[in-house]
């Protein structure tokens, strides 16, 4: 089922791409990050509420809320940082150059996760690298 959740993570993630691009016609890449920062507060907190889940906010572990804390400021970067690529850069390229968090990722969980990456991985996350900066030169 996993498989199916990040075939349409990349879907949105697509879309994500084009919409931003379209709205940042007329607004700052900072404005753009805070308004759609507000949306997803709306719909995440919305979801956890109709699922009946908000009880199990105050069962997070000081360990767990400090790493998704961490990682809330580093999504936090990532977007103002893609937006501000967005607002003076062909979609394309901002977005395959956004990929590259890929190789990253599989990188640092190797490096931190102790994730086994075997040579199929590494194949496939160089033709990543190889192929964004083959974007990236147009």
């Amino acid at each position: 089922m996993w498989k199916y959740y990040a075939l349409l993570s990349a879907f949105f993630a697509a879309l994500t791409a084009i919409l931003a691009k379209l709205g940042l016609r007329e607004v700052g890449g900072n404005i753009a990050t805070a308004i759609r920062t507000i949306v997803i507060l709306f719909l995440a907190w919305g979801i956890v509420i109709a699922r009946g889940q908000i009880r199990d906010v105050g069962e997070i572990s000081r360990s767990s809320l400090l790493f998704l804390v961490a990682s809330g400021l580093t999504t936090g970067l990532s977007w103002v940082f893609y937006f501000k690529a967005m607002e003076t850069g062909n979609v394309s390229h901002v977005a395959a150059i956004d990929k590259l968090s890929l190789a990253i990722t599989i990188g640092l969980a190797a490096l931190f996760l102790k994730e086994t990456v075997d040579l199929t991985t590494i194949l496939g996350a160089a033709m990543i690298v190889v192929g964004t900066f083959v974007i990236a030169q147009h």
